[in-house]
């Protein structure tokens, strides 16, 4: 604990409060010690300043000499917060990475290769059966079950291909297509309110003309004209002698109503 820090010296960043897992907080520590260096004894040391709370009372427990390596320190610090270990990964977690919905296909690929780092899987064949369980059936899945791919290198540069071929795509679809010009001298197609105008004006100028008056139904041949009396009741009365001008009608075989 006599080791001295140089003032320029820039220590780590990462914190433990004593529920975080143990072997991931001291592997945050060996990456950003390798960066700034440093000797075994200002390992010690600087590592005590990562703790808090909890974490710091326990380190300060410890018996003075009691500590004489850091590789000694972290086996401690291992056996304090074991029941803080995360389960180890396994190779078949990358079948439970599935895609979402509404998630594009660069997402999913960058969530997918990240889950295969932490889990540091070698096998081609589990990757490249993993991703495809987990994609969305789209136009990509397709070409996948088309042309079986064989590692997951060979995904990753499809699925590049794939993303920039839809992005021009979509761009296509955004554009706006400019209209045909017409052609000079071709006559302009009148709107449906100037025609109708137009028709209605033409209709007016000319002049009403009566209309013949129509017979409805078939015409009648042969049938008698009709007269026409203009003369009163009362005026056929005072005329003398009427009855002897009236005749009666001869007898006929024909009906009313009937030609």
């Amino acid at each position: 604990m006599d080791a001295v820090i140089p003032a320029t010296f820039v220590g780590p960043k990462a914190t433990f409060t004593g529920v975080e897992d143990p072997e991931a907080h001291l592997t945050t520590f060996h990456t950003q010690m390798m960066l700034v260096g440093g000797s075994d004894a200002v390992r010690c040391k600087l590592f005590m300043s990562t703790l808090v709370g909890i974490a710091m009372d326990w380190f300060i427990s410890l018996l003075d000499g009691h500590v004489t390596s850091f590789a000694q320190l972290s086996k401690l610090f291992r056996e304090q917060y074991i029941e803080n270990w995360a389960p180890p990964p396994i190779s078949y977690n990358l079948f439970h990475v599935r895609q979402y919905r509404g998630e594009s296909l660069k997402e999913f690929l960058n969530r997918f290769g990240a889950q295969v780092v932490r889990l540091n899987t070698k096998d081609e064949t589990m990757m490249v059966h993993a991703f495809r369980k987990g994609i969305v059936p789209g136009p990509f899945n397709e070409s996948l079950i088309r042309n079986r791919p064989k590692t997951f290198g060979e995904i990753r540069r499809r699925a590049v291909a794939h993303i920039a071929a839809e992005g021009e795509v979509n761009e296509k679809r955004t554009c706006v297509v400019p209209t045909r010009p017409r052609a000079p001298g071709r006559p302009q197609p009148l709107k449906v309110y100037e025609a109708t105008t137009e028709k209605m004006a033409s209709a007016k100028q000319q002049p009403y003309a009566t209309r013949k008056p129509q017979t409805r139904g078939r015409a009648r041949e042969n049938v008698p004209p009709r007269h026409n009396f203009v003369v009163e009741l009362k005026d056929l009365i005072t005329v003398p002698n009427i009855a002897e001008r009236l005749k009666i009608p001869a007898k006929s075989d024909k009906k009313l109503g009937r030609a």
